[in-house]
């Protein structure tokens, strides 16, 4: 029986479009739209009506760190500014451990790019004290290996040269990454320790571009010297 009810014709449904005269109010909304929107609803209404129960059950005697840490603008609740969480002395403290780190990871990539220099060096300084023969193929090779035999020398046949000079290049190409950190990490220590002797007690002022002996791109101040007792 079902066999003859699929083979029956049946005209595909089809949903009702927005009739002509409701075209401005845009498109007309479908049961699927209505059962996303419906839901979302709910799921809001949900969790408001939680939310209230929480606070007619709210305990007015218990505490919470948000109480302490929370300050009420216009209604709202806003986290107060962590501007003062440290002194100076532990600011300057922490600048001093970053400068460290930094000047510790300087002094590993210079170190780093000294020993790669080095072998390189070495290698493109290094004789060669083998005589390679290189064939086009295995015929040419027997014939080498049958006229060298009779003079004493056995041809070298391999594919070093070329494993060499892919990792000759992959030497060179992280010799020129680490000196480009190195770059990076020598303007980095620069920048932290002006931020470092900046924060120092003292009078200091700011050049301008017409007291500037070299020009550069970057701030350049003067302290005033203080008197020592």
């Amino acid at each position: 029986m079902s066999s003859l009810r699929n083979a029956v014709y049946r005209r595909a449904h089809k949903e009702r479009s927005q009739p002509q005269s409701r075209k401005k109010y845009g498109l007309l909304e479908k049961h699927k739209d209505y059962v996303v929107r419906a839901k979302a609803f709910h799921k809001k209404e949900d969790a408001l009506r939680k939310l209230r129960e929480k606070a007619a059950f709210r305990n007015p005697d218990e505490f919470y760190f948000k109480m302490i840490k929370t300050k009420t603008v216009d209604g709202v609740h806003k986290p107060e500014s962590q501007a003062n969480k440290y002194t100076q002395e532990e600011l300057m403290l922490m600048k001093t451990q970053d400068i460290g780190y930094v000047l510790q990871k300087l002094q590993s990539e210079k170190n780093k790019i000294e020993k790669l220099t080095a072998v390189l060096q070495s290698l493109d300084n290094q004789p060669s004290t083998r005589h390679v023969f290189y064939a086009e193929d295995r015929e040419d090779a027997k014939e080498m290996q049958l006229r060298t035999s009779k003079v004493g020398k056995v041809p070298v046949f391999e594919d070093v040269p070329d494993q060499i000079k892919r990792k000759t290049a992959a030497s060179y190409r992280e010799l020129e990454a680490r000196k480009g950190r190195v770059n990076d990490l020598e303007k980095l220590y620069m920048d932290m320790a002006m931020q470092k002797e900046l924060q120092k007690k003292g009078r200091k002022r700011k050049l301008r571009e017409d007291e500037i002996v070299c020009p550069t791109s970057k701030p350049v101040y003067k302290w005033r010297p203080d008197r020592k007792r």
